[in-house]
Order: structure tokens, then sequence, then C-alpha cells
């Protein structure tokens, strides 16, 4: 039995000893509260970095899932017309810079696409201001894709007045929305069948290559115009 006991006495951190070397006439000195002040503090590491990690890994499926959308909506886009600009900057409709996410030329119009990369549920209507999207204990608002995609899409109409262009907002990852979604906003996975319709449709352009050539003249691909948007975005 005193073997035993020296055992687990020897096993003991180093810490703990000073609490046991104690009797009732030991002048307290503190040095007790040593075990539960590291044990709390252990705690409460481990919950920093379970959050810490929770963050980043939360971060990193955002990235991903808006990396893989852009390459699922590319490759639709391609698979489909010959014409398309992708993440590209035309002067503002009403001054300024607009980034346009998308532009597809088809028989019905050129689609201006905005792409939206979320999971989880979303709650807008197509009249509101804002949007809320609500991923497990994540919640987020943000602008309106339509409404912020017509001012992109009224750059575009700038550029070709005579060509009908459409306002298309398409989500990637898994969104569910709490009522039927608005007109014109889709999920990726809906994009091919979208085209077809609209390509499909009556042709309402006479010369694709003239418009085409506009459109790309009009492209502001200087160093100078993405530091005057960027500096843009930052200012608002």
């Amino acid at each position: 039995m005193i073997l035993i006991f020296r055992t687990l006495l020897s096993s003991l951190p180093l810490m703990a000893l000073p609490a046991l070397a104690t009797d009732d006439n030991a002048v307290a000195t503190g040095i007790t509260s040593v075990g539960p002040a590291m044990f709390l503090f252990t705690i409460a590491i481990a919950l920093l970095l379970t959050l810490v990690l929770r963050s980043t890994t939360s971060h990193f499926a955002r990235f991903l899932t808006a990396r893989i959308g852009r390459f699922r909506i590319q490759r639709a886009l391609t698979a489909r017309s010959k014409d398309v600009l992708n993440n590209f900057i035309l002067p503002g409709a009403y001054g300024g810079l607009a980034k346009i996410d998308h532009a597809m030329m088809t028989a019905g119009g050129v689609l201006c696409i905005r792409t939206v990369h979320f999971n989880g549920i979303v709650f807008g209507g197509e009249d509101e201001a804002q949007w809320t999207n609500v991923d497990g204990v994540s919640r987020r608002r943000f602008l309106n894709p339509l409404i912020q995609n017509e001012g992109r899409s009224r750059a575009l109409r700038q550029v070709m007045p005579e060509v009908p262009i459409a306002n298309l907002v398409i989500f990637t990852g898994s969104v569910e929305f709490t009522t039927e979604m608005p007109k014109n906003v889709i999920r990726v996975s809906e994009l091919e069948s979208f085209i077809a319709k609209f390509i499909f449709g009556p042709s309402k352009i006479d010369d694709w290559h003239a418009v085409w050539l506009t459109l790309n003249a009009a492209v502001l691909s200087d160093e100078a115009s993405r530091k005057d948007f960027a500096a843009q975005i930052s200012f608002s």
C-alpha cells in the first residue's frame, strides 16, 4: 500500500505538491489555487482555439464555394457562347466605375450576371434594399443583389443602348429561400437551362460582331482604372 501511495505521489504535477505538503497549521500561501487556475486557463485556451478553428474553417468553406461556383459559371457560359467577359470594369451609368462579374452575348441580348457565394437560408424580396443570409450560427446582411446588379446592367446599356440587357443573379453554394425566389434569381445548377431559354428566344441583335466589339472597346483594363475602382470600393 505504501508503495502504491508513493507511486501516485510521484506522478502528480510538481505544482500540486505544495498543496499535499500543507497541513492545518501551515501558513496559507495561495499556491494551492494554481491547480484550478491552470485548469480554467486550459479550458479558456481550448475554447478560443475552437472558435478560431471554426471561423477559419467557415472562411475556407466560403472561399472554396466561391471558387467552385465561379468555375462552374464560367464553364457553363463558355460552353454556350464564345463571347463572354469575366470580372471587368466599365464607366458607371451615373459616374464612377462599375465592375461586372460576367457578361455573355446571346441571340436574345446580353446577360449581365452577378454571382453571390453563400450557403444556408436567404431571406429577401425583390424590392427589399437588403437581404439576410443565415448559415448555422452565422448571420449576415447584404445588399439586394438584383438592385446592386441593376446599376451594372445600366452601365452595359449605356455602352450598348440598342441591345437588350438581362439582369441575372446566380447563387452558388447550397442556399434555400424562405419564399419563392425572385425573378431572374437562380442557383448555379439552373444556369444552363436559363441560358438555353434565353438563347433560343427570338434574335434581337442584327450585328453580333459589332456589338461585341463595342463592348470590348469600352472595357477599362488599365491598372489606373483598377486602382480607381479599388479606391471607390474602400471609400464606400
